[in-house]
């Protein structure tokens, strides 16, 4: 992942909508969610968070998938996943022993 497709997607995050709408499609995966249920889910109306889903897929966070008439919106945890590597690549300096703690922290609820 390069810086700028990093700083896209920690941009999207930096604001609380769009940051509980990824929280709440990551609960839903793999079946996703409509964006009507997002909106009610997080009580925004409907055209608000179609915006606030845009700018999270465009930072790779989320895809949607037209399923007739309806959007349904799933959190993309590849770009996901290539963002949290892009902040560990480095991690500790090459010391595992030092990052141990946060991958044993994130192992049981994966």
């Amino acid at each position: 992942m390069e810086s700028n497709l990093a700083i896209d997607a920690l941009s999207a995050l930096a604001q609380t909508t769009r940051l509980e709408a990824f929280r709440l499609l990551v609960r839903h995966e793999p079946g996703g969610l409509p964006a009507g249920d997002v909106a009610e889910a997080l009580e925004t109306p409907q055209n608000t968070m179609s915006a606030h889903l845009a700018i999270l897929a465009r930072a790779g966070l989320v895809r949607g998938e037209r399923r007739g008439r309806s959007i349904i919106y799933r959190a993309d945890l590849d770009g996901f996943r290539a963002l949290n590597l892009f902040l560990l690549k480095d991690c500790c300096a090459g010391s595992p022993a030092v990052c141990a703690p946060l991958i044993a922290e994130l192992a049981p609820c994966c």
